[in-house]
């Protein structure tokens, strides 16, 4: 005899369905610091574009603008890769990159298909202003991985922050819109995983 499919069933289906919580927005807007974060509050595994793209630097090595845009897009190859093995394993993860809406929808919504994954966009904002003196401080700060600063044209790359379209993604789900103007007080970061936390459990 089979049992009729109720509701309840349904939402229980639902919130066991593992979560990509994607932590976008343009460079400099803090989404690498704040990803990081709400991986770690969340026990979520980290997948950063920058994770990947570091290790190819150091084994590869560096040149051009042109070379840095192709380790860019193996990097984001790899995160799909690694992402797609531990959604359909069942596990939720935090991706974190400035994803492009024309490049990587399509990509996403196949990872969904696969691991029938649902999503939550965490979208960081600043003013330009604020993203261009943040991106100009870091590119001069020795801190960055060579491979970054040393294939740029600083002066274009800055120039492109006022160009590029960082809205979110057309995914269904969560948007949670985060304006990094200033650094993230310790409740504002806890209010932010709350958030997070309730959209993940909800049904």
């Amino acid at each position: 005899m089979h049992r009729m499919v109720t509701p309840q069933d349904t939402d229980r289906r639902h919130a066991q369905e593992p979560v990509a919580l994607i932590v976008t927005g343009p460079p400099a807007s803090g989404k690498s610091t704040l990803g990081r974060e709400l991986a770690r509050k969340l026990g979520l595994p980290f997948l950063g574009k920058d994770v990947f793209k570091e290790i190819l630097f150091d084994h590869l090595g560096w040149s051009d603008r042109e070379w840095s845009r192709r380790l860019g897009a193996a990097s984001m190859d790899l995160l799909y890769q690694s992402a797609a093995a531990l959604l359909e394993a069942g596990q939720s993860v935090a991706l974190e990159a400035n994803f492009y809406a024309n490049w990587d929808t399509p990509k996403l919504l196949k990872l969904a298909d696969i691991s029938g994954c649902r999503f939550i966009q965490v979208v960081c904002t600043a003013s330009k202003s604020t993203l261009a003196e943040r991106y100009r401080r870091r590119s001069l700060s020795g801190e960055r991985h060579p491979g970054h600063t040393e294939s740029e044209q600083l002066e274009e790359t800055i120039a492109q922050l006022f160009t590029g379209n960082w809205e979110a993604l057309a995914l269904e789900g969560p948007v949670i819109s985060v304006n990094t103007e200033s650094l993230p007080s310790a409740a504002l970061l806890e209010n932010i995983v709350c958030q997070v936390r309730r959209a993940m459990n909800a049904s």
